[in-house]
């Protein structure tokens, strides 16, 4: 399967986001076969600059999140950018962004201008917080989202300090969820012939994440008792003689076959708290402490010998290295080899999914600053002498 062959081949996405949250989710896009034009501005994006890098502007997070996207620098407070831009929308399918609505409107590309260029475009907005609270238009990155969250102080729980989970947990949490708003948009313009405005706040969709889990008795109204998958707080890699596991006794049955591996089938039937699922669920640090003193007695590698032949779910932890060495990964050809024409030979995470066996491609190398400035703005009928003078105006610059 090529690009031109993806599911999205045809769609045209304008990316006028940065960071995190926003490319993630037109990576997502691009890489289900989208055109997806990232627009820039001319000092680019400002995850160019996070190194490691070869050559300045191409650091590896943009590598990762660029592939498969045209890059264009249109500075877009200058009148000449701020139109080529509309230009641009005038043929596409969505515009999706993460800058403050108020922001957008100042520079006349909010959505009565993009969709007045462009009834039927899709133009998303991904925010911090719902722009009717009172917290709308406050900044947002992935730390705060996921401290207003409670994510640091469940993690508390556990450690005695708040943490933040080291990934951009909220930013690509909120992309994914991105990805499927746009595509519930572009079906519904499909059955309607209506383009849609639509608004996906960070903090609004990461608490519906983290209390998906975490209601517990205030789902109900009087409350129960108070909120938390009391299962989930107390979970951790357990500690073997020479390490670490990770593993989930989790039924009745496996619960006994554990048991009945390490000799002590009777200590199960005489343990009310072990016993059942039900009476574990009442007794979470107790089953888990026990666990706990049980896993410290042998190494992983004699755990893990006894628990998969025994068909109890459990794996070896790993560190970055070995997750980027897995041999299951390796084995499906997960990570993909792209040679770059400036910045040589680059190992890309790959996409997951496959569609009839096959996997999506990546086409294109994550562009250059402003590689594909010229060519896009001949597509949508921009001729040279005006080409020429948004490039004497710096409102673009030609990357190529």
């Amino acid at each position: 399967m090529n690009t031109q062959d993806g599911p999205l081949s045809g769609i045209r996405v304008v990316d006028l986001t940065t960071v995190i949250m926003g490319p993630y989710a037109t990576q997502i896009l691009a890489d289900y076969g989208a055109d997806v034009v990232k627009v820039e501005p001319p000092d680019g994006d400002i995850m160019r600059g996070a190194g490691p890098m070869k050559g300045p502007g191409m650091g590896h997070l943009h590598l990762q999140m660029g592939r498969n996207k045209r890059s264009v620098v249109l500075d877009v407070k200058k009148e000449g950018g701020r139109r080529a831009l509309l230009r641009i929308c005038e043929k596409a399918d969505v515009f999706v962004h993460n800058v403050r609505l108020a922001a957008m409107e100042r520079l006349r590309v909010g959505p009565s201008d993009v969709r007045g260029a462009n009834p039927r475009i899709v133009y998303v907005s991904l925010l911090g917080y719902g722009s009717s609270g009172p917290y709308a238009g406050k900044p947002a990155y992935d730390d705060l989202i996921q401290g207003i969250c409670g994510l640091p102080a469940l993690l508390g729980r556990e450690t005695g300090e708040p943490a933040f989970v080291p990934v951009n947990m909220a930013d690509r949490i909120v992309g994914v969820n991105a990805v499927h708003a746009v595509l519930a948009a572009l079906l519904q313009r499909g059955r309607t012939g209506e383009g849609q405005t639509v608004e996906l706040p960070m903090f609004e969709t990461l608490a519906q994440f983290v209390l998906g889990d975490h209601m517990g008795g205030r789902t109900f109204d009087p409350p129960l008792g108070p909120p938390g998958y009391v299962r989930l707080l107390h979970r951790q890699p357990y500690r073997t003689s020479d390490g670490y596991i990770c593993v989930l006794v989790y039924t009745d049955k496996q619960w006994q076959t554990f048991f009945r591996i390490i000799g002590r089938s009777e200590e199960l039937q005489a343990t009310p708290h072990l016993a059942t699922y039900a009476a574990r669920a009442r007794n979470y640090e107790k089953a888990y402490g026990r666990l706990a003193e049980i896993f410290a007695t042998r190494s992983t590698a004699e755990w893990l010998e006894a628990l998969e032949r025994n068909d109890i779910p459990c794996v070896r932890p790993n560190e970055l290295d070995d997750l980027i060495d897995d041999p299951h990964l390796a084995a499906v050809g997960f990570f993909r080899e792209v040679q770059h024409p400036t910045e040589g030979s680059l190992r890309l995470a790959g996409i997951p999914s496959r569609w009839n066996g096959a996997s999506l491609p990546i086409s294109r190398p994550p562009p250059r600053l402003g590689e594909h400035s010229v060519e896009v703005l001949r597509e949508v009928g921009l001729d040279s002498a005006e080409i020429e003078r948004l490039l004497a105006e710096g409102a673009t610059i030609d990357g190529r």
